[in-house]
């Protein structure tokens, strides 16, 4: 194997894989290089996958929408020779509640610039859609033990709806097709290999070395190490002028069984009782948590060292709250589900830039709500360091991508490591 190479990319996610299938598209030699056995077994793996399109940016609105229509037509955006293996995309619709902290107004006006299809619910319509849901407003959410949490609701909630949006079928699969592409553009993937040092010479990228010494060269190198992003980061000395922060925190996401009398049910996204609510092939449930104020987050300080043990509490927690919203649900005596670490930025909106280390860019600050955005995370990042690499200054004239599905405009600048904080974001996974 060659130890030279145009790009290197840390991280084997789907973030990662993806941006290694675009640069190779772009006509670059790539290395990929991650510490796990396989593409997707990081965070990705405890990804749940929702394909969503309500962002408080409009270049937030217009990836997820570009990225629907990648994973719609999953086997040409992978130039796959045929489909089998490839993941698919369950179509089933969004409906998310009416919050104070998500402008449904604001998102009906970025929806409607971006072409999306879409309307709100009263509680008669909602029940339309969801007839055995709970159509209360219980705002804000609430402990499960705080005797507030089981009063009547006294008003109603409404919910905007999308009738397209769903999930992705598996989201390690969805690295692994991602990475499989990029293998037939010539993409070497380095599987079990840990990054020790990021080597720089006359102050830009030269390369990286392993932690058995081995050099990789090359003058480009992309973070998309997840949790890992700010161990990265320091190695290659970036980091001083950004002004939005990244930081692991541990989340869980549970399995139930879902109940008889739910038919058919879009996405939940309710953030009015702190969980969303996802169906899952064999009749059952995902449900995760929206990071509502009454629950402390889960900082982590080093992802290696994180208990990856499902919680009792935090499962009999999400659980009841989805129970309120659908009472038919039962809540299990045992807890069933998975955790991961997300690598969260400050406000819940992901970083993809360039850094003033020359050839080192980031796509970081990624986890819990950018899973569904990879297709295209990985086009905007290619097309990005491609921009930089011919001399464009990406910091004082962003770069724009040009979206060939929809026909949208991103401003990759409203990614930038150097914004300012997004004050329209909701402070929570939903971005």
């Amino acid at each position: 194997m060659s130890d030279s190479y145009d790009a290197i990319v840390i991280g084997a996610g789907v973030i990662g894989s993806a941006v290694a299938f675009e640069l190779a598209r772009s006509g670059k030699s790539v290395c990929v290089v991650d510490k796990a056995a396989g593409p997707g077994q990081g965070s990705t793996s405890s990804s749940s996958a929702v394909i969503r399109f309500n962002y408080s940016t409009l270049d937030a609105v217009a990836l997820a929408w570009e990225s629907f229509h990648c994973w719609l037509d999953w086997q040409a955006h992978l130039e796959a020779a045929s489909n089998e293996g490839l993941v698919s995309v369950h179509n089933i619709g969004v409906a998310m509640m009416d919050v104070p902290v998500v402008s449904l107004e604001r998102t009906s006006e970025l929806f409607d610039k971006a072409g999306i299809d879409h309307r709100i619910l009263d509680a008669e319509g909602l029940l339309e859609v969801v007839p055995t849901i709970d159509t209360g407003r219980y705002w804000p959410p609430k402990k499960i033990d705080d005797p507030a949490f089981w009063e009547d609701a006294t008003e109603t909630i409404s919910a905007m709806y999308t009738p397209q949006g769903g999930y992705v079928s598996d989201p390690q699969q969805a690295a692994v097709n991602l990475a499989d592409a990029a293998k037939a553009k010539g993409v070497d993937f380095r599987f079990k290999t840990e990054i020790s040092a990021i080597i720089k010479q006359n102050g830009r990228i030269s390369g990286v070395q392993d932690a058995a010494g081995t050099f990789i060269s090359a003058p480009i190198v992309v973070n998309v190490a997840g949790p890992w992003s700010g161990k990265v980061n320091e190695m290659a000395g970036a980091g001083s002028d950004f002004t939005i922060s990244t930081r692991p925190m541990r989340q869980e996401v549970h399995h139930v069984s879902a109940p008889k009398s739910l038919k058919n049910p879009p996405i939940i996204g309710d953030l009015d009782t702190g969980v969303y609510i996802r169906p899952e092939i064999g009749d059952s449930l995902i449900i995760g948590g929206t990071e509502p104020e009454c629950d402390p987050f889960q900082w982590v300080e080093d992802p290696d060292q994180a208990n990856m043990s499902r919680t009792q509490e935090l499962f009999d927690a999400q659980v009841t709250r989805a129970a309120r919203r659908l009472p038919d649900l039962l809540v299990p005596g045992s807890a069933s589900g998975v955790v991961g670490i997300y690598d969260v930025a400050s406000d819940w909106t992901p970083i993809y830039d360039m850094t003033d280390v020359p050839g080192f860019f980031v796509a970081i600050g990624s986890s819990g709500n950018q899973f569904k955005n990879a297709p295209t995370a990985g086009q905007l990042m290619a097309h990005l360091i491609n921009a930089v690499e011919s001399g464009v200054d990406h910091d004082e004239n962003p770069v724009h991508f040009e979206c060939t599905r929809t026909g949208l405009t991103i401003n990759i600048g409203t990614f930038s490591r150097k914004r300012a904080i997004n004050e329209a974001s909701s402070g929570t996974v939903m971005g």
